[in-house]
């Protein structure tokens, strides 16, 4: 059974640029702890996205690194190029990662067709608790 994870976005105040980081660079996220569940993280896992208050999108987890320098230690965590918009889900400010479950995460957005939405259609209509 895979777990998720969930990070904020800084610096970054849309999907677009998150999009065009991971065209330009290596998509590798860096953070000081190494997850204790990474065999369920590799297994299906994402890291999803919050953008501007809200989790927007998620990238597939590929692997998670831990790399050790002078006695410190850091964590790579490798995710997939193609990025997967979701239904906006508010969040709060965190530090760091958080672990997510899959039955909290928000589910993928319709990528054609009659059923697809526009995002910002998507937010107005979970602010209104009719989506």
């Amino acid at each position: 059974m895979s777990v998720h994870l969930i990070k904020l976005c800084v610096g970054v105040s849309e999907v677009g640029e998150l999009a065009e980081w991971v065209k330009t660079r290596r998509p590798i996220v860096h953070t000081r702890m190494t997850p204790k569940r990474v065999d369920e993280l590799i297994d299906g896992g994402s890291l999803y996205w919050v953008v501007k208050g809200q989790i927007l999108v998620r990238h597939p987890i590929i692997g998670v690194t831990t790399i050790v320098e002078n006695n410190r230690s850091r964590c790579e965590i490798e995710v997939g190029r193609s990025a997967v918009l979701t239904a906006p889900q508010p969040r709060r400010p965190f530090q760091g990662w958080r672990y997510l479950e899959t039955g909290d995460a928000p589910p993928d957005l319709p990528t054609g067709g009659d059923e697809a939405i526009p995002g910002d259609l998507a937010a107005q209509l979970r602010t209104l608790g009719a989506w």
